[in-house]
């Protein structure tokens, strides 16, 4: 089953059945872990971001459930989070390095590279509970999956759209707000914010395809490359971050100088060529886009 709920079907049925998938299938990827532990926490983290998404998108209907389900999720997403940002940082490092601006940048990369590596390395040899933590998980999400029997949506279908109408317009307002922080002075914090009310706003696309699919992929799509360029400028972010909180990794004062350069000049590059992106994103008005949500759901669904 597609992440996606069908205008012309039950909307309980469908929300559980959506948010049922993603569930099972976070608890299969930990249990089986094809790729090893460290990949399975990272499509893990992943299936729980799109169910944190598709609860805010019904928030204002089921507050106490979403509220429950949304901590609930959030700390078993952090509980296994240390060593997948550990790898993440390596491909950080390693993204850095691809377009280096000289032979001397590469090779100190390359040898930042090698560090991260270490640490990740040394990072998971002492997490020697993770075996027992990934089951605990595994038990954590079952439970999210009875919680999903306490909830419904008994309004009918004009209350539905009216319903999905007002979560769009709220995510896309906060997404209109998230990008005009960002132009100016703006901190990372900004630019993490936007990627936040894109990654919904890209997911509810996803979600509600059903409604108006070409144009719903098309926005989608134009989403989903606005979200990972935002992505490599939270990465870059926690790099200078841990650059700070752990300066003894980096024994080369010439590596880190090369390293921080970089980190500036790809940050400068990123922001601005996401805030050209995020402008035709978020051209259309949420009011109107809100409005034509809640018309194409109650014609779908006839």
């Amino acid at each position: 089953m597609a992440y996606r709920i069908r205008p012309d079907a039950g909307f309980t049925k469908e929300f559980r059945n959506v948010a049922t998938e993603q569930l099972n299938r976070a608890i299969a990827i930990l249990e089986e872990r094809p790729d090893g532990a460290h990949e399975a926490i990272h499509s893990f983290r992943k299936n729980l971001k799109r169910l944190r998404s598709l609860y805010r998108l019904v928030a204002r209907e089921v507050p106490d459930f979403q509220a429950q389900e949304n901590a609930r999720l959030r700390d078993a997403a952090q509980s296994l989070s240390a060593i997948r940002d550990a790898a993440a940082l390596i491909g950080t490092a390693q993204y850095l390095q691809q377009p280096a601006r000289g032979p001397e940048e590469s090779e100190a990369l390359g040898r930042i590279v090698t560090i991260l590596e270490g640490r990740r390395d040394w990072m998971a040899d002492a997490e020697s509970d993770l075996e027992q933590r990934l089951t605990e998980t595994s038990d954590v999400l079952q439970q999210a999956i009875a919680a999903l029997d306490t909830v419904s949506f008994d309004g009918g279908h004009r209350k539905n759209a009216r319903m999905l109408s007002k979560s769009w317009r709220r995510t896309a307002r906060k997404a209109k707000a998230a990008l005009a922080a960002c132009h100016g002075e703006a901190s990372a914090d900004d630019f993490h914010n936007l990627r936040k009310r894109t990654y919904d706003y890209r997911l509810y696309h996803g979600l509600l395809h059903d409604a108006w699919p070409s144009a719903m992929k098309a926005k989608s799509d134009a989403a989903k490359e606005l979200v990972e360029d935002l992505g490599h400028i939270h990465d870059l972010a926690v790099l200078s971050e841990l650059v700070e909180a752990e300066p003894q990794l980096f024994t080369r004062n010439d590596d880190l100088a090369h390293l921080l350069d970089a980190i500036i000049f790809r940050q400068q590059e990123d922001r601005r060529q996401a805030l050209v992106k995020a402008e035709t994103v978020f051209t259309d008005d949420p009011d109107e886009e809100a409005e034509r949500i809640e018309l194409l759901w109650l014609t779908a669904g006839r």
